[in-house]
């Protein structure tokens, strides 16, 4: 039987459903929400396998801030009424056939990222449900990530007209240019043109560093700041080695309770 893994960014999700709703303490309404959301996630991407992931709700940074101190350092924190109804909100996608799985000292993201890529590596389906432009650098022709809210594929075709480089050179990317929404400064002087430019020409920042044909521009620029692009690099790169803890056999999708 082919598989078809769909895996729930669950905080991107409902942090934007949320963040519309008239009454930010109505958790109710935002659990209806994201449950009617879900219903058609289900019928349009027709999974065998499914997993919500969680990040872990601690406003601990994780190790990318041991990497870089400014990572997320001004991201605000959760809004009581929501951290407060997180439990309710997994109970109730547990009855539609959901499980969570909950991330403790790495980020949700490279949980995803892990169980995405060990699947689609042996040449299985999965979907990614989010609207983090992140996941894009691990895209393959097994792996696509659904930007829900836009009804949009976030494909590669998507990163050449929003970046102009390829999937794989995304870290390198947000290396050079940085990351403003998570405090990730990037080479000074170096924006997206630049950063395309550069990547055009060579894979990744160490090809540039290492030759002599990189522009006299960009040269004095990594010169001066080659350990903070590294850096960046590092933070903006996904994870895809962590322990799970779990097989596919434990998410498979068997339809909510109520249909069982």
């Amino acid at each position: 039987m082919s598989i078809h893994l769909v895996i729930i960014d669950a905080l991107n999700l409902i942090r934007r459903v949320h963040a519309v709703q008239p009454d930010p303490t109505d958790i109710d309404r935002t659990i209806q929400t994201t449950s009617r959301t879900l219903h058609r996630i289900l019928d349009e991407s027709k999974p065998t396998h499914i997993i919500a992931v969680f990040d872990h709700h601690e406003q601990d940074r994780g190790w990318r801030a041991d990497i870089l101190p400014e990572y997320k350092q001004s991201r605000k924190p959760m809004p009581e009424p929501l951290f407060n109804g997180l439990e309710k909100i997994q109970d109730a996608w547990w009855q539609l056939g959901i499980d969570s799985l909950l991330s403790e000292g790495d980020e949700a993201d490279d949980l995803v990222a892990t169980l995405a890529v060990k699947v689609a590596s042996h040449n299985e389906k999965v979907t990614i449900i989010s609207t983090d432009k992140g996941y894009c650098q691990i895209l393959s022709p097994t792996l696509q990530i659904r930007d829900y809210f836009q009804h949009r594929w976030l494909d590669a075709p998507f990163v050449e007209q929003e970046f102009g480089v390829k999937p794989e050179q995304l870290a390198n990317y947000w290396g050079l240019t940085g990351i403003s929404s998570s405090q990730v400064p990037g080479v000074a002087g170096v924006g997206p043109k630049a950063a395309k430019e550069i990547l055009n020409q060579f894979d990744d920042i160490e090809s540039a560093y290492a030759s002599e044909d990189l522009a006299a521009k960009y040269r004095k620029k990594l010169d001066e700041h080659i350990e903070m692009a590294r850096k960046c690099k590092q933070v903006a790169a996904l994870k895809t080695d962590i322990e799970l803890g779990f097989n596919l056999q434990d998410i498979r999708f068997e339809g909510s309770s109520a249909q069982s």
